[in-house]
């Protein structure tokens, strides 16, 4: 460092033995002055970063493939996903992931298991929401011509420790069968931000423990279903469609002692734009399995849910000699009515610790919960 050899008196131009009309602190005083000072400036700064930093967030795109990851669509290398996805390794436990560029790719995906975790990115330049996702995977299988449930669904997901984030992934097939959106088949699975279109059976929510995070779910029949997953739906819009009755899940679960559970928490039920959906055409589940297990909390619940909430599985097959039918601080017009007698009414919200256990945090993107 060069020392400076211009006085100070000519550097503040005599200044420094000007009188001052600001009255004269002494050390003590300043120094409680500064320690006064410091909570305000700190909190004026905190308010500001948070701010900031929410602004960002909620502005976050993703429009190119972060480092490593393999690319789809555009003038990367893969012009499928499926073609991408056979290109991961199969033998490494070293993390993946796949980037896929906008676009609408018509094909059916099957992720099958690895030994690494996988993580699939959509093009966005909202990551915050699925309203603006760039990027639609789309087919129209269904029972009519697939052997079963997982062979129709648009993404068979098939491997455990996966992440999908800002895709849609529709099935078109429309009223009449069986035809599956995403068939989520393993452990920690986590979809964050997606779109999942379909009317009959949407959702697949099947194996272990998995989260859909501030996602748009679509269907009218029984569509959030599964028969062994333990599933988190956290900040969900479900929409249902144009129908004369419709049921929004059907568990699967078999016995008392299983571990499967369906959470609907903080999330919206309500008619799809542009659909006309009579007052009390849905109900929240109807039992799949004798032991169905679905709580339904803190939900935004439209006049589209009958005031029984809950249904049987058909005349002549109630199926409810073991359900757990739940909810806890819904409101809305579909929270009223005299519900169902084989349904309670909670007295305290479920936990997510409890659905997908004390360790989530170890595999949830956090970020995206309520």
């Amino acid at each position: 460092m060069v020392p400076c050899k211009v006085p100070w008196s000519k550097l503040f131009k005599g200044r420094i033995n000007e009188p001052s009309s600001v009255p004269r602190l002494s050390l003590s005083q300043v120094s409680s002055l500064i320690a006064n000072m410091l909570p305000s400036i700190a909190l004026g700064l905190s308010l500001t970063t948070g701010a900031a930093a929410a602004a960002l967030d909620a502005r976050a795109g993703r429009t190119s493939p972060p480092e490593g990851c393999l690319a789809v669509g555009g003038s990367a290398t893969y012009k499928t996903v499926q073609s991408a996805v056979d290109a991961l390794s199969t033998s490494t436990s070293t993390a993946q992931c796949i980037f896929i560029y906008k676009g609408t790719y018509e094909e059916q995906v099957y992720i099958p298991e690895l030994k690494s975790a996988l993580t699939v990115y959509g093009e966005t330049p909202d990551t915050s929401s699925f309203a603006a996702n760039t990027v639609t995977i789309t087919q129209s299988r269904s029972q009519d011509d697939s052997p079963n449930n997982d062979a129709t669904a648009t993404l068979r997901a098939h491997a455990g420790n996966l992440r999908v984030y800002n895709v849609n992934l529709v099935n078109t097939r429309g009223k009449g069968s069986q035809a599956v959106a995403v068939s989520a088949q393993n452990d920690r699975q986590g979809y964050y931000a997606c779109q999942f279109r379909g009317f009959q059976d949407t959702v697949l929510a099947n194996e272990g423990a998995q989260v859909y995070a501030r996602s748009y779910i679509e269907g009218a029949t029984d569509f959030i279903f599964g028969q062994r997953a333990s599933a988190w739906f956290d900040g969900a819009d479900i929409r249902v469609l144009a129908a004369s009755t419709g049921y929004v899940t059907a568990s699967g679960r078999d016995s008392a002692s299983s571990s499967s559970y369906y959470v609907i928490n903080k999330s919206a039920i309500a008619a799809k734009a542009g659909d006309s959906v009579s007052a009390g055409a849905y109900f929240l589940g109807r039992p799949w399995r004798n032991y169905a297990r679905v709580v339904v909390q803190d939900t935004s619940l439209s006049a589209v849910i009958n005031g029984a909430g809950w249904r049987i599985w058909n005349d002549g097959d109630p199926r409810t000699d073991g359900v757990e039918f739940g909810e806890y601080g819904n409101t809305g017009d579909g929270s009223k009515g005299t519900r169902a007698s084989f349904a309670k009414k909670l007295s305290a919200a479920v936990s997510i610790s409890t659905v997908l256990g004390s360790d989530y945090e170890d595999w949830v993107d956090t970020s995206y919960l309520s």
